[in-house]
């Protein structure tokens, strides 16, 4: 089992209040939900984080790709066609 500490915060008194009201009327302790949030925080955090490695790597990898890129008009007129396509397809049915 991980060794407990105590971890001191300021907050406003009508908050702190509120929370235990909730805490208490939900039948669980005030500390076990703060525990709760702090390790959703955590995870987010670090989720976040990764993420964000993740897509500057392939940021990183398309910009040092050698191949040659597709101009923007013919990407868009591509994409238009395919558009085209559909709607075509949903007016026939």
């Amino acid at each position: 089992m991980a060794k407990e500490s105590v971890f001191t915060l300021k907050l406003e008194s009508d908050l702190r209040d509120a929370f235990a009201a909730e805490a208490e009327a939900a039948h669980r302790p005030a500390s076990q939900i703060v525990r709760e949030f702090m390790r959703e925080f955590v995870q987010r955090q670090r989720e976040a984080r990764e993420h964000d490695a993740w897509f500057r790597a392939q940021v990183q990898k398309a910009v040092d790709d050698p191949r040659p890129g597709i101009p923007h008009d013919a990407v868009m007129d591509q994409t238009r066609k395919i558009i085209d396509r559909i709607a075509s397809k949903k007016a026939r049915a």
